[in-house]
């Protein structure tokens, strides 16, 4: 069974020569208009979507260097080259490690003894201490509280 392809119907009032009056838009300072045939701006659209299609190739193509330069690094003998394409490409020499730490925290709770003698205080600090980084670079994504004891 042959498989055809729907034909494009052409509106009537189709006309490739018309001309249209448009905003173009400069980013953040002020728009003007242009005036243009209806084929050129057609051609313009036709232009800006192959570019943004080359730009995302080329974008993906350069995720795959900075993975490939990312691994090599460290045990390269020629590191100035790899870092002088990174640096040719924008890419950021970092790499991401996951770590646990151990802390020993001691403190003191003030608890009136009229109000809150019924206070537990393993679920008030289970409930109420918490870790977090003063570095941007570091990320804290989980924290456990474990061993609350009375001294």
């Amino acid at each position: 069974m042959e498989e055809t392809t729907p034909a494009v119907t052409v509106p009537d009032t189709y006309n490739a020569n018309l001309l249209v009056t448009y905003k173009v838009i400069h980013g953040y300072s002020d728009a003007t208009y242009e005036t243009d045939k209806v084929a050129s701006i057609e051609w313009s659209l036709h232009n800006g979507r192959q570019s943004q299609k080359q730009a995302s190739m080329y974008a993906s193509k350069i995720d795959a260097v900075k993975d490939i330069i990312t691994e090599a690094y460290g045990d390269s003998d020629d590191q100035e080259t790899l870092r002088s394409i990174a640096e040719a490409l924008d890419i950021e020499l970092t790499r991401t490690v996951e770590w646990s730490a151990t802390i020993e925290v001691s403190g003191t709770i003030e608890l009136d003894l009229l109000t809150d003698s019924d206070t537990d205080v393993e679920s008030e600090i289970y409930d109420n201490l918490y870790v977090e980084s003063q570095h941007g670079n570091i990320q804290v994504d989980d924290t456990e509280v474990t061993n609350v004891r009375e001294n």
